[in-house]
């Protein structure tokens, strides 16, 4: 059996957990959210990197074979020291998502979007820019995942903090939408509502099209998935159920 381990700060690397399991890459997914320590967005770089490696160390617990690291923050400082760590291939999601745009027009309009701690790492915008991409607006827009924590994605409140955050877009001219977030494609109703003409760009299914391509990984008859928390993994695996549709 071969195993593959989702890790991210919360419940928001669901959305990456649930593209691996469309795809059947793996027979098995363990995923691990880090719900007690939820937002990672916030945090130093290195308390970040020493939470990503106690994840790794709990995750391999159940003999993975494979690490997808779903936290575009934990991916923005932490991934070099985790793939040293591992001993099996680890993936991140920054390089996933700038490998999904790396063929489309270079003069495109880009709206990066991601916690504080992602976009002040400036990951996304140097891999960018040596794709030859200019037109770069990049955006922290942490309040987005305290909402997807609590199940709200859209609605008054949805939109008041869009208007907050982009009020000062013009949105007809966005081309392509980065989330740098795991927990943002749970708000891609909203995201479609506000720039109806935006390409979003999705981790979940930006780590697929990677693992199919990099590593040759073939569908599986089936991938059933296990979820743990460090903290509320009752609300976790509640949220996950309707997520999943399990």
């Amino acid at each position: 059996m071969n195993r593959c381990g989702v890790f991210d700060s919360g419940i928001g690397g669901i959305s990456v957990a649930k593209e691996i399991i469309q795809a059947k890459l793996f027979d098995e997914v363990i995923y691990f959210g880090d719900t007690a320590r939820v937002p990672y967005g916030n945090k130093n770089e290195s308390t970040i990197i020493r939470y990503s490696l106690e994840a790794l160390e709990f995750l391999k617990n159940f003999d993975i074979d494979f690490l997808v690291v779903a936290c575009n923050s934990a991916s923005s400082v932490a991934i070099d020291d985790l793939k040293k760590e591992a001993g099996f291939p680890v993936v991140g999601v920054i390089e996933a998502g700038v490998k999904a745009i790396e063929n489309e027009n270079k003069n495109s309009n880009i709206l990066l979007i991601g916690t504080k701690r992602t976009i002040s790492s400036g990951k996304y915008q140097k891999f960018l820019s040596k794709k030859g991409f200019k037109n770069i607006v990049s955006i922290p827009t942490p309040l987005f995942v305290p909402l997807v924590e609590e199940g709200i994605v859209d609605g008054k409140i949805v939109d008041d903090v869009f208007e907050l955050y982009f009020g000062n877009i013009e949105k007809n001219l966005v081309d392509i939408i980065i989330l740098g977030c795991t927990h943002y494609p749970f708000l891609s109703k909203s995201f479609k509502k506000h720039f109806p003409n935006a390409k979003l760009i999705h981790s979940g299914q930006a780590i697929v099209s990677l693992l199919k391509e990099e590593y040759n990984l073939t569908s599986k008859n089936s991938t059933t998935i296990k979820l743990f928390a460090s903290d509320n993994v009752e609300e976790l695996r509640y949220r996950a159920s309707i997520w999943l549709n399990r």
